[in-house]
């Protein structure tokens, strides 16, 4: 099908690509009500508090471009999947079904992010490059090929 019909299949990644989209809007959105409602605050001053939590900005140090922020790179992915996930248990707990679906779909797809984007990577590369550096090729066993060593010999 993605042959024969591109344009119909790459109007179905970019439609599937902004439902992704508006999904995690959406989370985000409940999430910072959560957390306005647990810190007795409006949206905007949970929504702030969690920007500058979140926030990364330009650096540039011994000549090279680099993001900072305040919290440290293996600290910011496992405190969101932690956020959304107790938005999750607070809307279940609530009895709050289709925020927690909105939720849950998200939390999956952070936690499954990676293994998805390395899977994705590898498929799309291997067709594009047979042999990348690093990587064996893949060893094909044929019954009809004989294998065999030639030395030449000085005479």
């Amino acid at each position: 099908m993605a042959i024969g019909k591109p344009k119909l299949v790459l109007a179905l990644v970019v439609a599937l690509l902004a439902v992704l989209a508006g999904t995690i809007t959406y989370t985000g959105y409940l999430v910072i009500g959560v957390v306005a409602e647990y810190l007795g605050t409006g949206r905007f001053l949970a929504g702030l508090l969690l920007g500058i939590l979140f926030a990364r900005f330009p650096s540039v140090s011994q000549g090279k471009l680099r993001l900072v922020g305040l919290l440290p790179k293996p600290v910011r992915r496992p405190l969101i999947i932690t956020l959304v996930a107790l938005c999750l248990l607070y809307f279940v707990w609530q009895g709050e079904y289709v925020p927690a679906l909105f939720t849950g779909f998200v939390t999956t797809f952070l936690v499954a992010f990676p293994w998805l984007r390395k899977t994705l990577f590898d498929r799309v590369s291997s067709s594009f490059f047979k042999f990348m550096p690093g990587r064996r090729p893949p060893e094909r066993s044929d019954d009809m090929v004989i294998e065999g060593e030639f030395k030449e010999r000085k005479e």
